[in-house]
């Protein structure tokens, strides 16, 4: 099963198409289109070594377990969501909400855009728990090692996280974990394979295509 079909198994698509003003449709396809741009950012910031550190930092402050049993809206920290996104994007977060939100089937200019802007921050708590389960647990070090890392960084890059150095096994297993999640989404030159997630999206349309270069542009 990939990452995307992981997040949007879990997804509470009811809850939160109370809390967005959208249909659980609405929500699930607006979210499919949504979660290969976090992890294409997380990807793009995890190619710099000093990014990857701080996201294996960030990772050890977060709930690998939130997804488990499939996640409570409740449980969500929408304002931690929010400098999360805005750490992946950096300043052209509003131009990756434009961009997904352009496309037809999450409703085009105008609702689309504002769908994805409230997804975001939903979004990316549960991003960053799928990869701290992945990255963290899956490295033996478990999640008390991930934290322990992340205390000794002292400059900011995703909340809870450091800018500082990390075991390098952690920061190999979270570029692995990651090439994984998007890997054969796109080719080498960027076309696509063909891979669609849950909701009819190519990721790797939307990784390569919609998003272009921008996403080199988060911050590391």
């Amino acid at each position: 099963m990939s990452a995307l079909d992981d997040i949007l198994g879990a997804l509470p698509a009811d809850q939160i198409s109370q809390q967005v003003g959208a249909s659980p449709d609405e929500v699930r396809t607006a979210a499919a289109a949504v979660l290969p741009a976090l992890l294409g950012g997380l990807q793009a910031n995890a190619g710099d070594p000093a990014g990857a550190g701080s996201i294996v930092q960030a990772l050890g402050q977060h709930d690998d377990d939130l997804l488990t049993g499939g996640a409570d809206l409740s449980a969500i920290d929408a304002q931690d969501g929010e400098a999360i996104a805005s750490h992946i994007f950096g300043d052209q977060q509003d131009e990756v909400v434009n961009r997904l939100g352009g496309l037809p089937a999450v409703g085009g200019q105008g609702a689309g855009g504002a769908l994805v802007k409230k997804l975001l921050p939903i979004l990316a708590p549960m991003v960053l728990s799928w990869l701290a389960n992945r990255v963290l647990k899956g490295g033996g070090g478990g999640l008390g090692g991930g934290t322990a890392g992340a205390q000794a960084g002292t400059t900011p890059s995703l909340p809870g996280g450091g800018g500082g150095s990390t075991p390098g096994s952690l920061d190999d297993m979270l570029r692995d974990v990651l090439g994984s999640a998007v890997g054969g989404a796109t080719s080498p030159s960027g076309s696509t394979e063909g891979v669609e997630a849950s909701g009819g999206f190519d990721p790797g349309s939307i990784i390569g295509d919609v998003l272009g270069g921008i996403l080199g542009g988060g911050r590391r």
